[in-house]
């Protein structure tokens, strides 16, 4: 015989049930786990098959309106029928053939574009035409009109982010087309925001003030590539600036606020020196890297994997990271960060904190 008050809490969680109710009691590890279960996976994909399958795409599918883009989302095995590289990142591979145009739109989510290699596209911003290089980090803030002209005879491939995820998971998604003809085929040497705000140190002062986003849209390999040099050269006379010994990093910063240059994302650029190796860390963030130049090995919790130029890899939150560099090594990466940091939710290990 079921004992009465058996009886009766089968039919309290019936009720419950009926009515949309859940008791925390029975939720409460998986609502509050003492860490962060993430369902992304560590991952990495191979730039030697991303490419040849981009290429593929442009011989059967156009560029044009409906589609918009020829982006080819890096989709994370852990997050199976959602496109997303980690619950909050998007990351892609964009493909651009000689002649094409990718049409203007604007969308709330936030996005840039690096480029391993390669040159030859546009991206015109607001009507301001930025040329697109290799090294280079293009941005595009939301709700800025957007769209890419290749003028060369040569294809054009490059990694696109955005923060698609979370603007669903939070129900911000708007969007926008823009006019059907190309606005401009100008191509300046330098766009408007950077003859604007490419001076360091020096704001325009008809344009002072707060902004959610960096004004400037360009930021060019060659201060990249100095601002790391300069570090290591200094590190070598015993000035301090560097990460670790041997590590360069520099962050994309908005020359009008000195905060990240897009509200939802960190972009930032490392160098190692041959044979250097970064400490593991963890962090609630979620991150994605592409290594730029050289090759190492990358450590995804307690699986080591080899890496080289082009390849793209997915760091899941509270995933035990590091790098070693085999020879001189050179990464891009983006996270979420500045979304935990605004909430106060971020929290990071170092090695000598990491139990395994």
């Amino acid at each position: 015989m079921i004992d009465t008050d058996d009886a009766r809490l089968a039919e309290l969680y019936r009720d419950f049930a009926a009515a949309g109710m859940t008791p925390l009691w029975l939720t409460r590890e998986n609502l509050m786990p003492p860490l962060p279960r993430p369902r992304a996976v560590p991952h990495v994909w191979r730039w030697a098959d991303l490419l040849p399958l981009a290429a593929r795409s442009a011989e059967l599918v156009p560029v044009g309106r409906g589609g918009e883009r020829r982006a080819i989302s890096l989709g994370n095995p852990g997050l199976p029928g959602d496109p997303y590289t980690t619950p909050t990142l998007w990351a892609a591979i964009q493909y651009l053939a000689p002649g094409e145009d990718a049409p203007e739109h604007r969308h709330s989510q936030s996005a840039f574009r690096f480029v391993l290699q390669g040159e030859g596209v546009w991206t015109v911003v607001d009507g301001d035409p930025v040329a697109m290089r290799r090294g280079d980090l293009l941005l595009t803030p939301g709700w800025q009109f957007h769209g890419h002209h290749n003028v060369s005879a040569a294809p054009m491939a490059w990694l696109d982010g955005l923060d698609i995820p979370l603007v669903a998971a939070t129900d911000q998604g708007f969007f926008e087309f823009g006019p059907d003809h190309v606005r401009t085929t100008a191509t300046p040497e330098r766009s408007y925001s950077e003859r604007l705000w490419g001076q360091p140190g020096l704001t325009p002062a008809a344009l002072a003030g707060p902004r959610p986003a960096s004004p400037l849209m360009a930021y060019r390999w060659a201060c990249t590539d100095a601002a790391l040099t300069a570090q290591l050269e200094l590190e070598e006379q015993g000035v301090p600036g560097v990460l670790e010994p041997g590590h360069a990093a520099v962050r994309y910063t908005s020359p009008a606020t000195g905060g990240d240059a897009l509200t939802t994302m960190r972009t930032e650029f490392h160098r190692l020196r041959a044979g250097a190796a970064t400490r593991p860390v963890r962090t609630s963030a979620s991150s994605v890297w592409q290594v730029f130049d050289g090759a190492g090995t990358v450590t995804l919790g307690d699986v080591t994997r080899p890496v080289e130029r082009g390849d793209v890899v997915a760091v899941p939150a509270w995933t035990t990271f590091a790098l070693h560099a085999g020879g001189p090594l050179d990464l891009f990466t983006f996270s979420d960060a500045p979304v935990f940091e605004k909430l106060h939710l971020l929290r990071t290990e170092a090695a000598d904190q990491v139990a395994g």
